[in-house]
């Protein structure tokens, strides 16, 4: 792909960053991750900075900054004298990921199902609605976040307020390929048995099911990736 040509950088409309907090370099950096993470910027997707500079209606500094953040992160790959484009998946980085989230959420979910409080089993009971909502109205995006916050919840009441970034540190690299599962017909709805077997362990407290079910359920994700790389050689290096 030549990172060259402007019209290469595919025509999308990014996040407002007018509805974006933070400092200008902020504001561009969480439109292009955002974008990067539900693939509308694809992998491998060369990322124009003049393009971006107009569609945003910044200078090239914020971007150059958030373009070198997101690199930072494994992100964006940025190739001497030649410019930037989305990283392309690896499936070595993505079993690494899945590898680090497993050990920290099997010890969470344990935890949580040995001291979970009334309160927030209310709080899951609340998520698993809001997912079955979301089922219903056939919003397979909306499902991924409410399924997302889920685990975000468990990370919250083991009590360690740095868990859930530690955990989405190793994760990016899955988020987004996960990304690509969903048009596959039924994941979601099996994902949302996955997760009520994990919130009735927690229910129960029994934190050798519960630990048992999240291994299956982060498994199943990581089970369902491995054959994209042969499909789909144009997302992965």
């Amino acid at each position: 792909m030549s990172l060259n040509s402007e019209q290469d950088f595919p025509e999308i409309t990014l996040p407002d960053i007018g509805k974006l907090s933070g400092s200008l370099a902020q504001r561009v950096y969480e439109a292009l991750r955002t974008a990067i993470l539900a693939m509308d910027l694809p992998p491998g997707t060369p990322l124009k900075k003049q393009v971006i500079c107009d569609q945003l209606g910044v200078s090239r500094s914020p971007v150059t900054e958030a373009i070198t953040r997101l690199a930072g992160e494994g992100l964006v790959e940025v190739i001497p004298q030649s410019g930037s484009r989305v990283t392309k998946f690896s499936m070595s980085e993505i079993r690494e990921g899945a590898f680090l989230r497993e050990a920290i959420e099997l010890a969470a979910v344990s935890k949580v199902a040995s001291e979970r409080t009334e309160e927030q089993l209310l709080e899951l009971n609340r998520n698993m609605r809001l997912q079955a909502l979301c089922l219903e109205d056939h919003d397979e995006a909306g499902f991924y976040r409410e399924d997302e916050h889920m685990h975000e919840l468990i990370f919250s009441f083991t009590g360690y307020p740095k868990l859930n970034t530690l955990a989405a540190t190793g994760w990016v690299q899955v988020n987004r390929a996960r990304q690509l599962l969903l048009p596959m017909r039924g994941r979601a709805f099996e994902a949302y048995d996955e997760h009520r077997v994990i919130v009735e362990a927690i229910r129960d407290r029994d934190p050798e099911r519960a630990r048992q079910a999240m291994k299956k359920h982060l498994s199943e994700l990581v089970s369902r990736l491995e054959p994209l790389a042969e499909t789909r050689p144009d997302l992965f290096d």
